[in-house]
């Protein structure tokens, strides 16, 4: 090669050592959504009458397609002690069918209401005829009503469940959809730990745990506002397909992770990482 050849590639060389190669920028990743988001009222306007003479239904004025959630309230508690939620479900969209008992730990009353709502969907003059998303129905509970959703959720008509500080009625094993388990710091009735085992028990589907901040077994102040939020996103995420919602549970860190504000503990099962 000819010295002249030989300074032109050396020349070429020491260019390409020098100009700057294009950085790749690493993908964008979105934060988390917060569990606050879903404390705000849904566009609905609320609608509440009764569901025969076992169920009270809470409901969105309009649309069609709504997805279900049947409730079991607290040992001698009363559906009007849970209005406040009932109502925040109804205006995202939701058709609350709460069993008027304080006796709901067998499960059996609030898939009556389940029952109940499928059968009006197909019943023409009623006000659910072709209103209802009968595939899509959640069972949860507070207290005894926590244990009475475990056993609702064994049923094939259960495709998710949300055990709020939950009685020991139910068995977690029996559980075909993700659950949902929330606990109280300062719960005294039914304590966090608990609740915990409760989760940590449930290993055959996905599980999230999360332990509402200074919270009694009565739901006191801002943490009505926090499980209110939290209830609402879980179904928004797994009945409605809100892809957001999702992030406030799962991802390698979570909205409800980052809310220590509202939540002193949160926890995922490995179906659920």
């Amino acid at each position: 090669m000819s010295r002249r050849a030989l300074l032109t590639v050396a020349a070429l060389a020491v260019s390409a050592a020098v100009v700057p190669q294009t950085a790749v920028a690493a993908p964008a990743v979105a934060a988390p959504t917060s569990p606050r988001v879903y404390e705000k009222a849904g566009p609905h306007k609320a609608v509440k009458a009764p569901g025969g003479p076992a169920h009270t239904l809470y409901y969105p004025a309009d649309g069609t397609g709504h997805p279900v959630l049947i409730w079991g309230n607290g040992t001698n508690a009363t559906v009007d002690q849970y209005e406040q939620l009932f109502t925040h479900l109804a205006s995202w969209g939701y058709v609350v069918a709460a069993a008027n008992t304080g006796q709901s730990g067998s499960g059996e009353e609030m898939l009556a209401g389940a029952r109940y709502l499928i059968a009006e969907n197909s019943r023409p003059g009623s006000v659910f005829h072709g209103r209802i998303a009968t595939g899509k129905i959640a069972a949860a509970g507070h207290s005894q009503g926590g244990g009475g959703a475990i056993a609702a959720g064994a049923d094939p008509l259960v495709k998710t469940t949300l055990p709020i500080m939950p009685g020991p009625q139910g068995n977690v094993n029996k559980l075909h959809g993700p659950a949902f388990f929330v606990s109280g710091q300062a719960d005294v009735v039914v304590p966090a730990f608990y609740v915990r085992s409760r989760f940590l028990a449930c290993d055959q589907v996905p599980a999230v745990y999360g332990q509402l901040k200074g919270a009694t077994h009565f739901l006191q102040g801002e943490t009505r506002d926090r499980v209110i939020g939290a209830i609402t996103a879980w179904l928004q995420y797994h009945l409605a397909g809100d892809q957001n919602a999702g992030s406030v549970f799962y991802g390698t860190v979570s909205g409800l992770d980052q809310d220590d504000e509202g939540w002193s503990a949160t926890e995922r099962n490995e179906m659920a990482a």
